[in-house]
């Protein structure tokens, strides 16, 4: 049982289990092993950094869900899950961690047995970060009499549609990203050490706004400048900023697990026309991509008008341009879910927040200006006020 406030109500849980069993019948599964530590989080209210060690909540059709993991970290679940019954949290022998003479499959397996899952159809999720080839050769060889079946993404999807509560929480995390790119602004300078900025940036985020504390981002602040922008995905080194660059900061705000991303660009000194273009062309193309974003729509209606008007100014971007956020841990933000992209033709509804990523990487340096989104009744609101431009400092 929980020490401390809990993040949402026991019934809020319960209606999420309930969801998520409705789509495990429909999968004709009578359990599923959850190794995924957001969807861990949101079936129980689990919370710790424990994830490099195997770990799971079990689920099955009746009951309380099973919250299963290292010994040492039982405390940690007693402190953080809704259940309350003893038999709710199961932890393994120590002896099980980084032993390659032992898995902590085999403890699983026997864990799944004691709940009576031996002949059980069991649903694992294969495509994770976190659930390995081993684990699962281990979890076939112990669970011989079970069915295992993939099913990655299941309780992923019923995560898609926000309860207010969760709304509450990336509003939260909106106005704490909004500060760090308050202070990126107003601190970045020519001859500024990255790694000094980056350090204001994580003491903004952490530091938090509006009372609300701010909690550890699933990625790590991407703050590349000049050549190492023309790359979606390096971070910082303590080269001094200089003048005529172009640095772009995607960067998140967190509450409580819940990612609020936005990306900024700024330039230091006279901009280069070609960047001026590249501006106008992107919020131009988000403009049309936003019209698109309300429920009936489907997500591959934003991608389409994004990249339609952004072609017709010339420009061209081969990547999706926006996906599901939420509750997230290391080492992504993403709900890996839905994406902004040709041919995703799943449907918007209220409650689905989104980061809206519409990146350009030029010859010579990056532009990033997106919005993290949500889907109301009748259209779309965006998370953040940060104003929606490319910042000039000279």
């Amino acid at each position: 049982m929980t020490t401390f406030e809990s993040n949402f109500t026991n019934g809020e849980y319960q209606r999420r289990i309930d969801k998520t069993r409705v789509e495990m019948s429909a999968r004709g599964v009578d359990a599923i092993v959850v190794s995924d530590p957001s969807n861990m989080s949101w079936l129980t209210g689990y919370d710790g950094w424990s994830f490099y060690v195997f770990q799971a909540v079990i689920l099955t059709l009746e009951g309380d869900p099973v919250w299963w993991g290292r010994g040492m970290d039982a405390l940690g679940a007693r402190r953080t899950v809704f259940m309350e019954g003893e038999d709710c949290i199961r932890g393994y022998d120590d002896t099980y961690v980084q032993n390659p003479e032992k898995h902590p499959m085999e403890d699983l397996s026997k864990v799944l047995v004691a709940l009576g899952l031996d002949k059980a159809r069991i649903g694992v999720e294969m495509d994770n970060y976190y659930y390995s080839a081993a684990a699962h050769a281990t979890l076939v060889q112990g669970m011989a009499g079970a069915q295992l079946s993939d099913v990655t993404g299941l309780v992923n999807w019923q995560r898609a549609v926000k309860s207010e509560r969760e709304i509450e929480y990336m509003q939260r995390a909106a106005r704490i990203v909004e500060v760090m790119h308050d202070q990126i602004v107003e601190l970045a300078e020519p001859g500024m050490r990255k790694n000094d900025l980056v350090a204001e940036i994580y003491a903004a985020g952490i530091r938090g706004a509006d009372g609300y504390w701010g909690d550890y981002p699933a990625i790590v602040p991407m703050a590349p400048s000049g050549m190492d922008a023309t790359a979606p995905h390096l971070t910082w080194d303590d080269r001094p900023m200089e003048t005529g660059e172009a640095t772009f900061f995607e960067i998140a705000g967190a509450h409580r697990r819940y990612q609020c991303p936005q990306s900024r660009t700024l330039f230091l000194g006279k901009v280069p026309q070609k960047y001026l273009d590249a501006e106008n062309a992107v919020l131009d193309a988000i403009d049309a991509g936003l019209e698109q974003a309300r429920p009936g729509n489907r997500a591959e209606d934003i991608a389409n008008a994004f990249n339609a008007t952004l072609n017709k100014a010339g420009f061209e971007k081969d990547s999706r341009c926006g996906y599901a956020i939420g509750i997230s841990y290391p080492p992504d933000w993403g709900e890996r879910t839905i994406s902004f992209r040709r041919g995703d033709q799943t449907l918007l509804e209220p409650g689905m927040t989104f980061h809206f990523m519409p990146a350009l990487w030029l010859d010579d340096g990056g532009l990033e200006i997106t919005e993290p989104i949500q889907i109301t009744e009748n259209g779309h609101r965006c998370f953040c006020n940060t104003p929606r431009k490319l910042f000039v400092k000279t």
